[in-house]
């Protein structure tokens, strides 16, 4: 009789890739196994035009070998295929030291032996199908119910993801992590007089169970947006002049991370990476000395936060997450790194900052969960939304974002959002469309006069960030509060 065979578990081959490095010399290496999972549904005025349900898995073996980087990778998980790939990944880091100009090395970190999940309520993927299809079409019906007063596109989406990952290093850790990820959002479009404009609402990409959704939210929100649309294809545009800004966290975390946190990645301060964002203009001889912003505004990377898009229990190179400050009382005191920039920049360990989008991506540094700071209770430079607004004579409030362009040092930006409202006199006096404003990095940060108490915190963010070539895309929350920003130079932009 012939026994059925079993395959591996994940902790067997990682085993085995560990035992396999260490015996061919190298002085560092890991593997990386993973599951990851995507559902991605989107509807499109009365019909269901989006429906995937995606899983792919495989490892990715990463070794350091007389300080030159080899990395391979396999979809087929057995004993055999881990053996070719680890050979294979040696023999790359054999060429590449060929070309190595000055050896790696890592900053140190503890081995962890660990477990972490992502806390949720209900599965998204236990959800059925049908019952998402048909909130994503309840939602279209009832903005296109708008249509006789102008609101002619509606379309609706629902994202989850699950990573299932397990690490291991010849460092001696061991950790499996599974992360959750859910992000849900509607919109619309009202057309008159020739031209087109949109209004959309979303609930944050966060990492969170399918209770993030909250269909009775996302339905008490559809009058507001469709009337809303159609009050701003009416409005009239933007002038170019300078004004206050005031910032809704729906805006400003976009530009926090295009110019806070890309410019502090260290591996583009160094010009490891410059692929899809540049490199950087806040070079380490600022470190310590740069005014990047206004003295009360601080930025804070938490990877521990609850529910952060870039939550997690450790990074991909096995670093425990943590918090720290980048930007503290205004000066630049810190940037996001992994292992290898650690050591060069000449700390004892890495911050956490490492993550690759598959097991078949070579890690690199991104972008944590990365926050502004609330203003300080009590303090001058502290105001709710309501009281900056009733404090400003002439300025505009933006909510939520739009297109966005800066330049490959991080110095120069505009930004645009999805609604713009004309504030005259302390009073909001009505809508505008097609604004942008326009600053420098460290003028705009300077620049802020007004914080948000943190009653009014808000954890937006991203979850298409890109680098890298071929390109990675990762994801992170940037919680913030609202802010006003003086004199800031604004203009009309074409609309989408």
């Amino acid at each position: 009789m012939v026994q059925a065979s079993t395959s591996p578990t994940a902790t067997e081959l990682a085993t085995l890739a560990i035992d396999l490095i260490r015996e061919s010399g190298c002085e560092y290496g890991d593997i990386r196994l993973g599951t990851y999972r995507s559902q991605n549904l989107m509807a499109r005025d009365r019909s269901l035009r989006n429906l995937s349900d995606n899983v792919n898995a495989g490892f990715g073996v990463r070794v350091l070998l007389d300080g030159a980087w080899g990395f391979a990778a396999s979809h087929n998980k057995t004993p055999e295929e881990v053996i070719r790939i680890v050979a294979l990944a040696v023999e790359t880091a054999k060429g590449s030291r060929l070309s190595q100009q000055e050896p790696v090395q890592l900053a140190p970190t503890e081995a962890y032996r660990d477990t972490y999940v992502t806390p949720i309520e209900i599965d998204p993927f236990e959800v059925p199908i049908s019952e998402k299809a048909e909130l994503l079409l309840n939602l279209n019906e009832e903005l296109l119910s708008y249509g006789e007063r102008g609101i002619k596109k509606a379309y609706s989406f629902l994202s989850f993801s699950r990573e299932e990952k397990t690490f291991a290093s010849t460092e001696g850790s061991l950790i499996q992590q599974t992360l959750y990820r859910t992000y849900p959002g509607f919109g619309c479009s009202a057309i008159a007089n020739g031209d087109a404009q949109s209004r959309s609402y979303e609930r944050p990409p966060l990492n969170i169970g399918y209770e993030h959704v909250a269909p009775s939210d996302l339905q008490s929100q559809v009058s507001r947006v469709a009337e809303e649309a159609i009050e701003k294809v009416y409005a009239p545009e933007a002038e170019n002049t300078r004004t206050n800004l005031i910032l809704k966290p729906s805006n400003l975390y976009l530009t926090i991370h295009e110019s806070v946190g890309h410019p502090t990645e260290l591996d583009r301060v160094y010009g490891y990476e410059a692929n899809f964002a540049g490199t950087s203009f806040a070079t380490t001889d600022n470190l310590g000395k740069l005014q990047y912003a206004a003295p009360w505004v601080n930025f804070r990377a938490d990877r521990t936060q609850a529910a952060g898009r870039s939550t997690v229990g450790y990074d991909d190179e096995g670093v425990k997450s943590q918090d720290w400050y980048v930007v503290k009382d205004g000066i630049l005191v810190d940037y996001l790194t992994d292992r290898e920039t650690a050591h060069r920049l000449g700390r004892g360990s890495s911050n956490g900052s490492s993550y690759a989008d598959s097991w078949s991506s070579v890690p690199m540094v991104r972008i944590p969960n990365l926050g502004l700071e609330p203003g300080v209770e009590g303090g001058s430079h502290t105001a709710t939304l309501e009281e900056m607004i009733a404090n400003t004579e002439d300025g505009i409030l933006i909510d939520g974002v739009g297109s966005f362009s800066i330049d490959q040092q991080r110095r120069n930006f505009q930004f645009g959002g999805d609604a713009f409202w004309k504030i005259e006199n302390g009073k909001v006096v009505g809508m505008l469309k097609n604004v942008t404003y326009h600053s420098m990095t460290t003028d705009f940060w300077n620049s802020i006069d007004a914080l948000g108490p943190a009653s009014e915190l808000e954890q937006w963010g991203t979850n298409i960030c890109g680098k890298g070539e071929p390109i990675q895309v990762a994801q992170m929350s940037h919680a913030c509060v609202p802010v006003r920003v003086r004199d800031v130079r604004i203009g009309r932009a074409s609309h989408s």
